[in-house]
C-alpha cells in the first residue's frame, strides 16, 4: 500500500495527451469525462470467539464516457495508460456517432472541504483493531450470561477520485469512509433472538475505536436483542402506524427518495412524473436530499461528474418541487444538475442517486404523537424492504416495533411488516414531530446493479392508514 497522492495524469498518464484523448472521444457530444479512481479497503470481522473474517482490496482503474442526447457510450479499464486510453475512445465514440452535439457547461469550482483525507484503513496497527474486536466481543458477554454469540465487524476505506474533462483543471476529491458494526444473538429457554447497532461516516477510525462508542453500540445491540427476545406475534390489518425518528427514514429514503430522482420522472416511469409543482405530500412535509453535511457517510464534497453536491429541497411544506439530477438528466429537462451524479466505481457510468435524504421536524411534542395513537403500531428499527418504482408500493419489515392502544406503548412485537405506497403515505401523515434525527451511518442505496453510501433521516411521524403484516390478528 502506498501513501502517494493519487495523481494518474502526470503520472503514469500525460494530461495534455488524455486531454487530447477526451477531446476526440466527444467531437460531436453532449457531455462526457474521463473519471480515475483508486480505492483501498479493509474488513475484519470477529465471530463467536474468532477472527472470521480479515480482507484488504485495492483497485485502481478508469472510465471514459460520452453522451449525445439519450445515449451514453462507457468503457473502462484497470490499465492506467495512454494505450487504454485510446481503445476507451473509440468504444465510447460508438454512442456519439457522426451527429453535432452541444456541449454543456463545464461544472462549477468548489474549495469546499467536507471531510478528512486521511486514510482510515491506516488509522490503526491491525493487531490493535483485532485487540478491540475481542474487547467487544468479551464486554458484550459479560454484559448479560443469555449473550450467546457476538459478532463484531469493522471497516474502513479510502476512495480517490481525479474526473478530467475537456476543460479546466482536473477535479479530485478524497474519500474515506470507516464503520462498526455489532450484532449479538441471545438465548432464554430454548428462544434465540438477535439485535444489531453500527455506525460510522465519513472519518478516521479514532471516534469508532474510542470505548464510549463501542461500548454505547454493543449495549444498544444487545438492549434490541432482549427486547425482541420478549416480543409477540404482530397482528395484522390496517392501522395507524408512528415511526421513530433517524433511522426509520430508510422508508422515506425507498418509497419516496427513489421515485423523486430524475432519470424516472424524465422516462415518466415514476409515481411522481409530470406532478411538478404539485401538492404530493400533506401540509407542513419538507423533505431534502443534502450531500453537504460534514462527515456524513452520504455527504460528497463533488459528485462523480465533478458537480458540487448541494443542499436540495425535494418536497417544501407538501409541494414538489424539485427533482435529484445527474448532469444527463438535468440537460435533457432543461433544469440545473444537483450534484446528484453518483457511480459505484470506476467501472460504472453515473446516475442520478441519492445523498443524504431526510425529512424536517415539526412542532409537535414525539410523546404526544404517541399519546394520539389509539389502536396500532410503534416501529423504531428497519431492516429489508422491497418498493416499486413506478407505484411507490413498498414492503418493509421490523425489526424493532410495539404494539400500542390508547396512547399506551405496550409489548414489542416480531415479523411486523409496513405495507403501502409512498405517495398514498405522504398525504396520510398527521404529525410531524420536532425531533428530526440522522441515522447513525448505516445505510448503503442499490440501484441499477450499483451500490453507494447514503444517509437517512426524518423526526417521529404518523401515518394513517398503513397495511400492517403480521401473523395475529389486531
Amino acid at each position: 500500500m502506498t501513501d502517494a497522492p493519487f495523481r494518474p495524469l502526470g503520472d503514469r498518464i500525460d494530461e495534455d495527451a488524455a486531454r487530447r484523448h477526451l477531446r476526440t472521444a466527444l467531437d460531436g457530444a453532449d457531455d462526457g469525462e474521463m473519471f480515475f479512481e483508486r480505492k483501498r479497503s479493509e474488513v475484519l470481522s470477529f465471530d463467536d470467539g474468532r477472527v472470521r473474517n480479515a480482507s484488504y482490496d485495492a483497485s485502481e482503474g478508469f472510465g471514459l464516457r460520452a453522451v449525445r442526447g439519450e445515449t451514453s457510450g462507457y468503457a473502462h479499464s484497470t490499465e492506467l495508460s495512454e494505450r487504454a486510453l485510446l481503445r476507451a475512445v473509440e468504444t465510447a465514440r460508438l454512442a456519439v456517432g457522426d451527429g453535432g452535439g452541444v456541449a454543456a457547461d463545464a461544472p462549477a469550482q468548489t474549495n469546499r472541504k467536507l471531510y478528512t483525507d486521511a486514510d482510515p484503513v491506516a488509522g490503526a496497527e491491525f493487531s490493535v483493531k483485532l485487540d478491540l474486536l475481542r474487547e467487544i466481543d468479551a464486554f458484550a458477554r459479560g454484559l448479560d450470561p443469555r449473550v450467546v454469540q457476538v459478532t463484531a465487524t469493522l471497516a474502513a476505506s479510502l476512495q480517490e477520485v481525479e474526473i478530467l474533462r475537456v476543460e479546466g483543471i482536473p477535479l479530485r476529491d478524497v474519500r474515506p469512509m470507516a464503520r462498526l458494526n455489532v450484532s449479538v444473538i441471545v438465548e432464554e429457554d430454548g428462544r434465540r433472538e438477535s439485535g444489531g447497532m453500527g455506525g460510522g461516516g465519513r472519518t478516521g477510525l479514532e471516534g469508532l475505536m474510542a470505548p464510549e462508542h463501542w461500548q454505547g453500540l454493543t449495549r444498544e445491540a444487545l438492549r434490541i436483542a432482549l427486547v425482541n427476545l420478549r416480543a409477540e406475534p404482530a397482528p395484522a390489518g390496517v392501522m395507524d402506524v408512528v415511526l421513530g425518528p433517524g433511522w426509520p427514514g430508510i422508508l422515506l429514503h425507498e418509497a419516496i427518495g427513489h421515485g423523486l430522482e430524475g432519470d424516472f420522472n424524465r422516462k415518466k416511469s415514476s409515481a411522481f412524473a409530470g406532478l411538478m409543482g404539485q401538492r404530493i405530500a400533506a401540509p407542513g412535509i419538507t423533505v431534502l436530499d443534502d450531500g453537504t453535511i460534514p462527515d456524513r457517510r452520504g455527504s460528497i464534497t463533488i459528485d462523480d461528474e465533478g458537480t458540487p453536491s448541494g443542499k436540495n429541497v425535494l418536497i417544501e411544506d407538501g409541494v414538489l418541487v424539485g427533482y435529484m439530477q445527474d448532469r444527463q438528466n438535468a440537460r435533457l429537462m432543461g433544469v440545473a444538475p444537483t450534484g446528484n451524479g453518483r457511480r459505484e466505481s470506476y467501472a460504472h457510468p453515473p446516475m442520478p442517486r441519492m445523498t443524504n435524504t431526510y425529512m424536517l421536524g415539526g412542532d409537535a411534542d414525539p410523546a404526544a404523537i404517541l399519546a394520539d395513537l389509539k389502536d396500532g403500531i410503534y416501529a423504531v428499527g428497519f431492516g429489508g424492504g422491497q418498493v416499486d418504482i413506478t407505484n411507490g408500493k413498498f414492503v418493509f419489515s421490523c425489526t424493532e416495533a410495539y404494539r400500542v392502544k390508547n396512547g399506551k406503548v405496550g409489548a414489542p412485537v416480531k415479523g411486523a411488516t409496513l405495507i403501502g405506497d409512498g405517495a398514498t403515505a405522504l398525504q396520510k401523515i398527521r404529525a410531524v414531530g420536532n425531533d428530526m434525527a440522522l441515522d447513525p451511518g448505516i445505510g448503503n442505496c442499490g440501484k441499477a446493479g450499483q451500490w453507494v453510501p447514503v444517509g437517512v433521516g426524518q423526526p417521529t411521524l404518523m401515518i394513517g392508514g398503513l397495511t400492517v403484516g403480521g401473523s395475529a390478528a389486531s
